[in-house]
């Protein structure tokens, strides 16, 4: 249940910072309440997947998700500039997160 956990909190890490975009440094009132509200969620579902992985795998893992979502968000909604080099830095958080799910660490999966 721990990798559910964290796995949904580094999704809801992604529609925090979206919404954090939008809300133009918290000067628009909805964004900013929708930032805080998913930020909150996605923060007590890691402590959640914490309390049974190790600390460093579970951050990892979450903000692995949360800055692979955001390029990708970026790109494809905001129109944000797509190099060879910046999908190559994703691809290589990719690789890691991939390895950190493989690799022992004493927690059933």
């Amino acid at each position: 249940m721990a990798w559910t956990y964290l796995i949904i909190a580094g999704l809801l890490e992604i529609v925090w910072a979206y919404f954090m975009k939008q809300s133009m440094g918290f000067t628009r009132l909805w964004p900013s309440v929708a930032t805080l509200g998913f930020m909150a969620v996605s923060f007590g579902l890691l402590s959640l997947a914490m309390k049974s992985m190790p600390m460093g795998t579970a951050y990892v893992v979450w903000t692995g998700i949360g800055a692979v979502g955001a390029f990708v968000v970026g790109v494809v909604f905001l129109q944000e500039h797509l190099s060879p080099m910046r999908v190559a830095a994703a691809l290589l958080v990719v690789a890691g997160l991939v390895l950190f799910r493989l690799a022992p660490d004493g927690t059933a999966a």
